[in-house]
């Protein structure tokens, strides 16, 4: 059991959260120097998802609708949105992934539990595009997201958002795949004038490194007297940070050869990186809007963005480390995982080819001299490339296209008309420095390109309402809509040594008896050097390729008052899939009030997720590291010849059922509750397979699998396992004067459990399913508010963290509860400019240290893991970085 400490830290951060804290919670957003709209407006804001009406309130809705303010996610001191979006909705998860190979460059987010593609994405009610990215990467970094391939929200800048707005419940029946956890909505900016920011900072530790640049821009102008363009524009550059030791086997190394230890990998710093990978890139989003007639108008939005992010990989040793110097502080005692050299070094050469003279016998074309009379078959050792090991430098280039045209309007009858059609392309491409093939031996590269993967979308809507008199408290708004939508992921070939195996994949070895007499090697009668680049394999020309689907959608809806108390609503869709057929789901919600304060609010519906164009055709190969053995790993296409072998069947849809509760509670002017319990079951999830182990017999069987290796491993998605996801939002919001200023607060709660209900062992470990129990805190309490007063704001946020844990690191480790504060303070001037200092994570609040195990023995020369850990890979909840302070300043007019 974990406890957690009250220090007199946690008590003043509570007490400064209590007196002067921002509201960053929904539907209480407070904007600072007389922005946009204040609180009044933000919390009456039109609801425009869960809902065809446009005359729901946030305060009216059946469903549970959380809405953000464009000062809420503007004023995170953090360039990508998850981090933003993480910092202000308790029920959103995402981890940090320090060193995971593509998932550090595209990271995989969780809502209530549930991964990233079952988490519908919107721009201005417009379905945005997958990444490029399959989450393939078995660590826990991607615990809940592992196999998903969801939206990349990164892209998209903060300053052109005006609100998000986030539904918490299923809604695939009105908006189809992939929304069985709940849906993010964000609504662009189309204000005029111009806005201006910059913003530098830096972590605490390490004399302040991460140092983080970002400046944006925003536009927006009027079209005469019956359009607007709104253009926005952020760049940023975020600096590496460090939270590990070095490699005990690379102190062993310095101590061992002074000479040669200046050469290792980082040099004077720790020879691999845990902590934030370097990574810079810009985002734009331009929003314009033009009124063809008074009740009609022609839109059009679109995302641009590229980010460029490279990562630490894991050091290759050229030796073996001595027990003397690796000794378990938690039993006293010389570890039996002695850090081992990479196999790369593990020969002392390549060796002599068998001679070619007449005469010399038992030494085949294609074998080896493991020794000979004259001792001289040294020929090449990797060691003169890389003499203190080598770290290869992972890199990767992300861009986003996203694009809508549409045309939509209202007749005099009240009849709604929308139709549109975006265009949207991801890529992601991914590249290697400090790297080798060892297998091709003297001939290998030392810089790898991989390929670009890509997702490309094509969706087309058409959206009808119309409101019909039937004499009851409200019109019935009927609705109905058709939808289709083309997906095509792609992948193009790599470097030839990025994925293939080289000469000197596989050597036969023989030792010379006599000068013209061979025999094999009775000792050691195989030499394997691993295919592929060292830390990430290419994409081979038998993988590479584009792969589609198609499907075609048909929806309708009622809602209605039925009474001055009574709203109801009801939704089905039809959607049809060229890839494994139809499928039927529906949704009901209503909302009673009981009195004019008191609501009551409830929700069923069915949902689903289609599995993927990549899902299914996905073929990445990656180095994992074992007991600190290097192993191959193939994540191969549910129709490839390697996963026939091994059982694939063709992948079929996720369902979901989904139930809500919840009440609405309003007891005094500027005092607002609302408490809603949810119940997510999903049956057929999709997931990769556990690892099947590459034998010799599996190779000469099936010929392909020498791309792996034996000893390698092979994996592939399937349908296989059920869960079950409950829990509880609550959001409390309080407004009021506090002499000629004001004061704002939020509380905001999330309780979230989910269990894994059925499974085939195959697919799912039993580490996966403590990890999706227990990956998220299933505590996470925000505490917020802000005083204005006069030209100066004090905005102060307290966030608390339950106790989590993640069995496929750290296995039988509890992580502790932690709390941490944020706090800034603005002072505007000359009517235009706020200056702002802040610091998120004031106390410098880490996750506990890993503790001394079996499985990951801490060693007393680095008071670190074997590959240079101190605290949780993934980062935790809240990251492994520590405080971090920032400046920052904004024109407005």
């Amino acid at each position: 059991m974990s406890h957690t400490k009250f220090t007199s830290k946690s008590w003043l951060a509570c007490g400064s959260a209590a007196i002067a804290l921002l509201a960053v919670q929904p539907a209480m957003a407070q904007d600072t120097g007389g922005e946009t709209a204040d609180a009044d407006a933000k919390a009456e804001s039109i609801v425009v998802i869960g809902s065809r009406r446009t005359d729901r309130s946030a305060a009216d809705s059946a469903s549970p609708v959380d809405i953000i303010g464009s000062e809420e996610i503007g004023s995170q001191p953090v360039a990508n949105m998850l981090d933003a979006v993480k910092n202000i909705v308790p029920s959103f998860f995402v981890s940090q992934n320090t060193i995971s190979d593509a998932s550090t460059f595209v990271r995989s987010p969780s809502l209530r539990g549930l991964p990233a593609d079952n988490i519908l994405v919107m721009l201005n009610g417009k379905r945005y595009n997958r990444s490029a990215l399959v989450q393939v990467y078995s660590g826990g970094d991607t615990a809940l997201g592992f196999g998903s391939q969801g939206a990349d929200i990164s892209a998209i800048p903060a300053i052109a958002i005006g609100s998000l707005q986030i539904l918490r419940e299923g809604a695939t029946a009105q908006y189809g795949s992939d929304a069985i956890g709940g849906v993010l909505n964000y609504g662009l900016r189309k204000d005029e004038g111009i806005e201006l920011q910059a913003r530098y900072g830096q972590f605490f530790d390490n004399g302040g490194d991460g140092k983080s640049y970002q400046v944006a821009g925003n536009f927006g102008t009027k079209i005469g007297d019956r359009g607007f363009i709104n253009f926005s524009a952020e760049y940023n550059d975020d600096g590496q940070t460090s939270r590990g030791a070095t490699r005990p086997v690379a102190l062993q190394f310095a101590a061992a050869f002074p000479a040669l230890a200046p050469q290792l990998p980082n040099f004077p710093g720790p020879v691999q990186i845990w902590g934030s990978s370097p990574s810079s890139g810009y985002k734009t989003v331009l929003n314009a809007g033009f009124d063809v007639t008074d009740s009609s108008e022609l839109y059009l939005f679109a995302n641009v963005a590229r980010s460029k992010g490279n990562q630490s990989f894991n050091f290759r040793s050229p030796i073996s480390a001595t027990s003397p110097l690796v000794v378990d502080i938690g039993t006293g005692t010389p570890s039996t995982r002695s850090p081992g050299r990479n196999g790369s070094f593990a020969h002392p050469a390549f060796l002599t080819p068998c001679p070619t003279t007449v005469g010399i016998t038992g030494c085949p074309v294609g074998g080896f001299v493991s020794q000979n009379l004259a001792n001289t078959q040294q020929t090449f050792n990797f060691s003169t490339l890389y003499p203190a090991g080598f770290t290869p430098r992972f890199i990767g280039v992300n861009k986003e296209m996203f694009g809508t045209i549409g045309y939509k309007g209202e007749m005099d009858s009240g009849f709604r008309y929308d139709l549109s059609a975006s265009l949207s392309k991801n890529t992601l491409t991914l590249s290697m420095t400090d790297s080798l093939n060892a297998s091709f031996g003297p001939q290998s590269q030392t810089e790898f390109e991989f390929g670009t993967l890509s997702q490309k979308e094509l969706n087309v809507n058409l959206d009808l309402s119309y409101p019909v008199e039937a004499g009851l408290a409200s019109p019935i708004t009927l609705s109905a809509g058709a939808e289709y939508r083309r997906e095509t992921y792609g992948a193009t070939e790599g470097d030839a040594q990025s994925y293939a195996a080289g000469p000197f994949a596989r050597q036969d070895l023989y030792v010379q008896t006599s000068a013209t007499t061979f025999v094999r090697d009775p000792v050691n009668p195989t030499v394997t050097f691993n295919p592929a680049a060292s830390g990430y394999g290419g994409t081979s020309p038998a993988s590479a390729g584009n792969f589609s689907q198609k499907n075609v959608a048909l929806y309708v809806g009622a809602e209605t008052d039925l009474s001055e108390a009574l709203s109801i609503g009801l939704a089905g869709r039809y959607e049809n899939y060229n890839t494994f057929g139809g499928t039927f789901v529906g949704k009901f919600n209503m909302l009673y009030k009981l009195t004019d304060w008191f609501s009551v609010r409830g929700t069923f519906g069915t949902g689903f997720h289609a599995p993927s164009p990549g899902q299914s055709n996905v073929e990445i190969l990656t180095t994992n590291f074992v007991a600190g053995n290097a192993v191959q790993t193939g994540t191969y296409q549910v129709d490839n010849a390697i996963s026939r072998y091994f059982g694939s069947k063709e992948l079929t849809p996720e369902k979901s059922t989904n139930f809500g509760f919840g009440f609405v509670i309003k007891p005094a002017s500027g005092l607002s509750l609302t408490m809603d319990a949810y119940s997510i079951k999903v049956k057929n999830r999709i997931g990769i397979t556990q690892t099947f182990r590459v034998t010799a017999a599996d190779i000469i069987a099936l010929p392909q699998l020498s791309t792996v290796g034996i000893g390698g491993d092979v994996n592939y998605f399937t349908n296989g396992f059920d869960t079950n996801t409950s829990g509880l939002d609550v959001i409390g919001t309080y407004k009021t004067d506090v002499g000629s200023g004001k004061l704002n607060m939020t509380l905001a709660y999330n309780y979230n459990r989910s269990e894994v209900t059925d499974f085939d062992p195959q697919v799912i470990s039993a580490a996966q399913r403590k990890d999706i129990a227990n990956f998220a805190p299933r505590h996470r309490i925000i505490l917020s508010g802000g005083l204005e007063l006069g030209n100066f704001t004090i905005n102060a946020r307290q966030n608390y963290y339950s106790s989590w844990s993640v069995e496929a690191d750290y296995p039988g480790q509890t992580f502790g509860a932690k709390f941490t504060s944020d706090l800034d303070i603005s002072y505007t001037f000359m009517d235009n400019y706020t200056l702002t200092f802040g610091a998120n994570n004031l106390f410098n609040t880490k996750p506990d240290r890993i503790a001394p195990s079996l499985s990951n023995p801490i060693f007393a020369l680095t008071n670190s893991t074997a590959d240079g850990q101190i605290y949780p890979r993934s980062g935790g909840p809240f990251g492994v970085n520590g405080g971090f302070w920032y400046g920052r300043i904004r024109v407005k007019y």
